[in-house]
């Protein structure tokens, strides 16, 4: 399956890719990973532009402060919280 994206969105969606089921990581710690580390912003914005949502989990990523953060899928934060609530992850 080929995803369409900038460069930087693709980052961004291969690291998350790594996030084991259970767990959470930041927005900022997506950025440091990927080498842009003053782009958590921009992480957060290719998070809400990912196509594939099931192969690419966003509702893994989560705010530095522990909220939860945005979730762009249909039934927004609700849907995110309920997503890591079946992983066990309750924030």
């Amino acid at each position: 399956m080929k995803t369409s994206g900038t460069n930087f969105q693709k980052k961004v969606w291969n690291e998350i890719k790594r996030i084991p089921k259970g767990r959470t990581t930041s927005y900022k710690q997506i950025a440091i990973a990927i080498g842009h580390p003053k782009a958590a912003r921009a992480v957060a914005n290719a998070c809400g532009k990912n196509p594939n949502p099931i192969i690419t989990p966003c509702h893994r990523v989560i705010a530095s402060d522990g909220t939860i953060g945005g979730y762009s899928a249909e039934g927004g934060v609700n849907t995110k919280r309920a997503l890591l609530a079946k992983e066990g992850v309750y924030l």
